[in-house]
């Protein structure tokens, strides 16, 4: 049976939590309550599917709540925390670093510090960071040294700033994070971010949210609405099937069929959302993919993210 390498992969600690809850994120993302988290079940749930590396991150909420300086030390702290497991554990785990978005002078060294110090496998960022979508032209300088470092750019929803309204007292992982992956990576498309630093190896979550089914109605408003700047260029589906997309999440059996419209199969990566998922969910999940026709997804991921994180030495 192939080993996988795991891109959506979550741990948390005891001082996250606490720091998280003390800034209002008792309950985050309207979920009711904290995962907890250890390296050894982690690595029990890897050894019973085969998992032979999980790229560790943090989820929602991140790491910025507020405060510029003291989510700067959180992301500090995160990825010291993951850097340690890394070691303590060869070959079964890597990360991605976490940055204090929208703080764009502390992203920048923390992107220096994780990355050269600490050997970060890339950086996870939130869809929307303290309401600033990943478009906006403030965050740019993040994304431009992302690219000349060719880093891998792991997105990974959170809450939207709307929700409030749109999220009608359900916890937002159920659609919003799907709503907010689609919100931003297409922010990242109308923007230019993906047109002006083509070296960006970004990973799209949970099947692409809902992409899919949107890309081509994206694409007519760019060419029929949004002036002649957003038609020159590759079009957006041409762009989005550049992307790589994690299958993270009940896959099968309509979104992963839905997603290769869009993506060609060697763009797709494995990813089981544990700690966030429950063990027994993620049990259900892995055994869909594992029971999908036609094609085995095993082969297919793992080799998808050999090429994209050539670092990685089998086991």
């Amino acid at each position: 049976m192939t080993g996988l390498i795991d891109v959506h992969a979550h741990f948390v600690t005891d001082s996250y939590v606490r720091q998280a809850t003390a800034a209002g994120h008792a309950y985050p993302d309207g979920m009711a309550r904290w995962p907890t988290w250890s390296a050894e079940e982690h690595l029990e749930l890897m050894d019973r599917h085969g998992i032979e590396t999980a790229l560790l991150s943090m989820s929602s909420p991140g790491v910025h709540f507020g405060d510029d300086v003291l989510a700067g030390r959180l992301a500090r702290e995160v990825n010291e925390d993951a850097a340690r497991l890394v070691a303590d554990h060869p070959g079964r785990f890597g990360f991605f670093a976490s940055l204090a978005l929208p703080d764009v002078d502390g992203a920048l060294e923390e992107i220096t510090y994780a990355v050269e110090d600490l050997g970060a496998d890339g950086v996870v960022l939130m869809t929307n960071a303290v309401g600033r979508y990943l478009g906006d032209r403030i965050l740019d300088p993040v994304f431009a040294e992302l690219a000349r470092r060719r880093s891998v750019v792991f997105l990974h929803p959170t809450s939207p700033v709307c929700r409030a309204h749109t999220a009608l007292g359900r916890p937002r992982p159920m659609i919003e994070y799907l709503f907010d992956t689609t919100r931003t990576v297409v922010d990242l498309l109308m923007s230019g971010v993906l047109e002006r630093h083509p070296e960006l190896e970004v990973i799209v979550p949970h099947c692409g949210g809902a992409l899919p089914v949107l890309a081509d109605r994206v694409e007519e408003f760019g060419k029929l609405f949004l002036g002649p700047e957003k038609t020159d260029g590759p079009g957006a589906s041409e762009q989005l099937g550049r992307l790589h997309y994690d299958i993270a999440g009940p896959a099968f059996p309509r979104h992963v069929p839905a997603l290769l419209r869009l993506a060609a199969p060697d763009r797709l990566l494995f990813g089981s959302d544990y700690c966030w998922t429950p063990p027994a969910v993620a049990d259900t999940h892995i055994a869909a993919i594992d029971a999908a026709p036609n094609v085995n997804w095993r082969s297919l991921t793992t080799a998808s993210a050999r090429r994209l994180f050539p670092q990685l030495k089998p086991q």
